[in-house]
């Protein structure tokens, strides 16, 4: 037998209804027969592809998507954090949320992590096209290649992006104004509420 696995250890690992115990016990008289199709079974699985719980596996919806994004940060930089929505518009709904705080980062980083996030959320609902809606016209055009990225801590964040993008059948970076981008920029500002910059007092204060 494979690792050793007393019966009654294997049981207790697996926890094996007593219903299937007495099939197993049928269909395997000996002890030492039993373990070992369990333990083949359990290591044929354990090779296989992961399976998620369903909560976990998301629906292929297909079609188009729309993702907004959007990065902050109070101080520049300070304390950061993104915010990312993907909706359905064809079915008119909100498919995904997602905020968090990313430490102290300037508003550049932000906005990229922001996108990276929301380009990992997209993949798993796999699209045939994605259009990402920024308010960033600097990194819409960065990413269009309209404009070089000079900043070096910058390049693989870029880079990281184009390895997300290739995942899509079709994808598209359109700058829009902050005021249409407007709910993934209260996501950040809520992170940021959440864990708000020291005050500090001066002297005589």
């Amino acid at each position: 037998m494979h690792g050793g696995l007393t019966s009654c250890t294997m049981s207790a690992v697996t926890r094996i209804p007593a219903a299937l115990e007495r099939r197993l016990q049928q269909l395997f008289p000996r002890v030492r027969e039993r373990e070992q199709f369990v333990a083949d079974l359990i290591a044929r699985e354990l090779d296989g592809p992961l399976k998620l719980p369903p909560e976990d596996q998301p629906e292929s919806v297909g079609g188009t998507l729309h993702l907004f994004t959007d990065g902050g940060s109070r101080g520049n930089p300070g304390q950061a954090a993104i915010g990312c929505i993907l909706e359905d518009p064809a079915r008119g709904i909100t498919l995904r949320e997602h905020a968090e705080r990313i430490g102290i980062e300037t508003n550049n980083v932000a906005e990229y992590r922001a996108l990276i996030e929301g380009l990992k959320i997209a993949k798993r609902y796999q699209p045939n096209r994605l259009i990402c809606h920024l308010d960033s016209e600097l990194i819409v055009r960065q990413l269009n290649g309209d404009y070089q990225v000079r900043m070096a801590h910058l390049k693989p964040f870029v880079e990281e992006i184009q390895e997300l993008a290739r995942a899509f059948h079709s994808i598209t970076f359109k700058h829009i104004p902050r005021s249409d981008n407007f709910r993934a920029d209260a996501l950040v500002n809520k992170a940021l509420d959440e864990h708000p910059s020291p005050k500090f007092r001066g002297i005589g204060n």
